[in-house]
């Protein structure tokens, strides 16, 4: 086990303290409040993630990241995927998902996988299967086009048992828990979201207790899957990758009407997925969506979104410029106001394996800035 996983590498910089202090989630113990958020890499041919997957994975684990939940892996389902090298959560890619999951824990960290059905957000005619037609709750992609008919019950409950498995088949091989992915315009958030689920049985999206639907019922599958001690973390957000102004709830009175189904079916741990962390979600009001989440839940959140950086992370990859550090100030007061719990990295750490190591010991200056160039490699 690595040294500087277990934090003994030297003292915490004072300025960052609250962000490595231990933390727990029922039987999980976390050694800091680091996540390095899950990012798509298709670095796995033909969806199965190799050794460099799992030496990438290892890196961070080395270097004191205290959760890693991996980019988005595909449930056994043939219309989940849109690209022929995002990994997949069933077969024999469980095999190269052992060696990360091993890697990992021989470094000392803690790793859950995100388990992902893309729904509508696939193309007709996209790899690996182009002969399946995408699916969604009403056949709707996400500019509001009609593409293919909606899912049936039987759809709904296929795509069920195959989170539920997959669940299963992590739990099995040792993950320390899992993430669910409800959102960004994907399958579970197509449920959620008006635009997408124009249903009218008692999966409708014209209320919050139709919308959350199926997302309940796949959280339950899940926990039956895994039993009442395995961490269950469920990714949300307001906006799609086709509406960044997307709203989902307009007041905290209507989340907390959107969240309630959710956390009565299991889920430990809110994932709130934003664009820029420290933007009020609603008026009157400093709380960003993980603060109104754990204020109205009582659940763990995550915080995401251009932690630490000087540019929202589709402005940085559409201008091709460096995205530099600029502090960590508002991020840390947040945390010891204890507005969310944990705080997810994503361009920093996939450009920089040492940069949770690096933000410990306060050496802010060696800090790697981001640049698009990062997504040609998996380091």
């Amino acid at each position: 086990m690595s040294n500087q996983s277990n934090g003994n590498a030297s003292a915490v910089h004072p300025s960052v303290q609250p962000l490595f202090t231990p933390f727990s989630i029922g039987k999980l113990s976390l050694p800091n409040r680091v996540v390095m958020a899950p990012m798509t890499r298709s670095f796995s041919p033909n969806g199965l993630p190799g050794a460099d997957v799992a030496r990438y994975y290892r890196r961070r684990a080395e270097n004191g990241v205290g959760l890693i939940i991996t980019e988005g892996t595909v449930i056994n389902h043939p219309a989940s995927a849109d690209h022929p090298n995002v990994p997949h959560f069933y077969g024999p890619a469980l095999k190269g998902w052992s060696s990360v999951v091993e890697q990992v824990h021989a470094a000392g960290g803690r790793i859950f996988p995100q388990l992902w059905h893309v729904g509508m957000a696939r193309k007709i005619g996209s790899p690996p299967n182009p002969e399946i037609l995408p699916i969604g709750p009403s056949g709707i992609d996400l500019s509001g086009q009609q593409v293919t008919a909606p899912m049936t019950e039987s759809d709904i409950l296929s795509v069920i048992d195959a989170f539920a498995q997959a669940a299963a088949d992590a739990k099995s091989l040792g993950f320390d828990g899992i993430e669910i992915h409800g959102a960004h315009g994907y399958l579970i958030d197509q449920f959620f979201w008006k635009q997408t689920n124009r249903r009218s049985d008692r999966y409708s999206g014209d209320s919050f207790e139709g919308a959350t639907r199926f997302a309940a019922e796949i959280i339950r599958a899940v926990r039956h899957a895994v039993g009442p001690d395995f961490p269950i973390a469920l990714r949300i957000s307001q906006w799609k990758t086709a509406n960044y102004t997307a709203k989902l709830a307009e007041t905290p009175e209507q989340l907390a009407a959107f969240l309630e189904p959710l956390t009565t079916a299991g889920v430990d741990i809110y994932h709130c997925s934003t664009r820029r962390f420290w933007e009020p979600e609603f008026k009157g009001s400093d709380l960003n969506l993980a603060g109104w989440v754990k204020l109205l839940t009582g659940r763990p959140t995550i915080t995401v979104g251009s932690v630490g950086l000087n540019e929202e992370f589709m402005r940085s990859f559409a201008s091709g410029q460096a995205t530099q550090f600029t502090g960590l100030d508002g991020l840390i007061e947040r945390l010891e106001q204890n507005e969310f719990d944990l705080v997810a990295v994503g361009r920093s750490l996939l450009v920089d394996p040492e940069w949770a190591m690096k933000i410990r010991n306060g050496r802010f200056c060696e800090l790697k800035p981001f640049t698009v160039d990062a997504l040609n490699s998996l380091y």
